[in-house]
């Protein structure tokens, strides 16, 4: 089932472009530029899905929501979130079946997006994950179907209970056999948004449209050119911060040639990837965003630490790494990696609702999914796993709220369920996905 596309929606898939050697770059919407005689509504903008994961879990002792609104109370892992929690859900309880008594890690992990049964042995086998299903229904519209990022290399081999290592290591799975590779450096992750390659990698992306940019500026209206000068600004300054980043790939490439080993075996820095996982996090938020933006796609996941991640964070002053301190996650240490991962979120999240569309903003257009596939690492318990939703995507989901379907029958809580109720939303209407065949109530 498609959905109807408004006269508004048409005219935004043909949105004002900027054109030049080799790239196009998507403004965002400018109401000079596309005049219409009906004021938009949230409805007639494309929605957007994005998914932001955290490996191991959280501190399940600050980790909760109560009440809606404005009255909403959150717990200290999600007072970050405060500034938008009216537009965000609090899901408590929901689970993945096939996920549970399995074994730990990656068979928690490897169909957390699709509910498929997984498999031991050389030959990994998930199922098309819930990002890959809607950037299979709305991804002809954008240059890419979708973004899969991670700020953690992926890891090879199998664990100690026989499951591969790749179910730990992914999330987006675009066959059952064949799970979407990650993106880990800023640089190529911008390189394939902008098209750069050749003689044009070292041409800015706004050098190449300037003259465009210029010209459309004289013509717009004076609020609409201060919205343009904040998007120009904000790519040049993103544009920057990856080129400082890309210096670091490039000399992590030639290190690895001379010592005859793969990059990615090499250990941060060395490897071109950030020491500092706020910078590297932050900036990977900050492409997904303008990718939203500038309708280069319209689905997009991101990996900030992977389960059984071997990440460090001396800025929060912990000692252990991730992995290891998740199984005393109930510490003060812990609950400071989880805030921290929250706080990524909640980043992304308030960027895109400043990015202004129509009458609301692109978070209004979007829902912006923050998982774990935990929810007590110290006992590898994922019999309901940590979760919130933010924005409405296009007014067809109510937000405010604190949900929870933890004295709900094991048949009411599964999370393809709110994978069917989802995807609904973006017109598709599916019989069955993953475990479930019914809806999720109360969303």
């Amino acid at each position: 089932m498609t959905e109807r596309t408004s006269p508004i929606s048409r005219a935004f898939s043909r949105r004002a472009v900027l054109r030049g050697a080799g790239c196009t770059m998507a403004l965002p919407w400018l109401e000079s530029v596309n005049a219409l005689a009906d004021t938009p509504s949230p409805s007639d903008f494309p929605k957007r899905f994005g998914v932001v994961f955290l490996g191991c879990g959280v501190n399940e002792d600050h980790w909760s929501a109560e009440g809606s609104g404005a009255d909403m109370k959150l717990s200290r892992t999600l007072q970050s979130l405060e500034p938008i929690k009216q537009k965000i859900n609090v899901i408590d309880g929901l689970y993945v079946k096939a996920l549970t008594n399995q074994g730990i890690h990656p068979a928690q992990t490897g169909s957390i997006l699709s509910g498929a049964t997984i498999t031991k042995g050389a030959l990994i086998h998930s199922g098309i994950s819930v990002d890959q299903m809607i950037a299979g229904h709305v991804g002809q519209d954008t240059p890419q179907s979708s973004i899969v990022l991670a700020c953690e290399q992926p890891m090879t081999g199998y664990h100690e209970t026989n499951f591969s290592l790749a179910y730990s290591s992914h999330l987006s799975w675009q066959t059952p056999d064949s799970p979407v590779p990650v993106e880990v450096y800023p640089a190529l992750a911008w390189d394939n948004l902008f098209d750069n390659r050749g003689s044009l990698m070292n041409l800015s992306v706004l050098d190449r449209v300037k003259d465009r940019a210029e010209a459309l500026s004289r013509k717009i209206s004076a609020t609409d050119k201060g919205k343009l000068d904040e998007y120009l600004t904000s790519v040049r300054e993103i544009e920057r911060r990856v080129e400082v980043m890309r210096k670091g790939m490039d000399n992590a490439a030639d290190a690895a040639k001379a010592k005859n080993m793969p990059v990615a075996m090499m250990d941060r820095p060395a490897s071109g990837l950030p020491e500092d996982l706020r910078e590297h996090s932050k900036l990977m938020c900050d492409i997904v965003a303008i990718a939203f933006q500038t309708n280069k796609t319209r689905v997009a996941s991101l990996i900030i630490s992977r389960d059984l991640s071997a990440m460090y964070y001396p800025f929060l002053n912990v000692k252990e790494g991730h992995h290891a301190a998740s199984h005393n996650n109930n510490s003060d240490d812990y609950e400071r990696i989880a805030n921290f991962h929250v706080s990524q979120y909640a980043y992304l999240a308030q960027k895109l609702d400043s990015m202004k569309e129509g009458n609301g903003t692109v978070l209004d257009n979007s829902c912006l999914m923050f998982l774990s596939n935990m929810w007590i690492g110290r006992k590898h318990d994922n019999f309901r796993l940590p979760l919130v939703l933010a924005g409405g995507l296009g007014g067809t989901l109510q937000t405010g709220r604190s949900l929870s379907y933890l004295s709900e029958g094991e048949d009411k809580r599964k999370m393809c369920s709110l994978y069917l109720s989802l995807m609904d939303r973006f017109g598709m209407k599916l019989d069955r996905f993953g475990d479930s065949d019914t809806r999720l109530e109360k969303l």
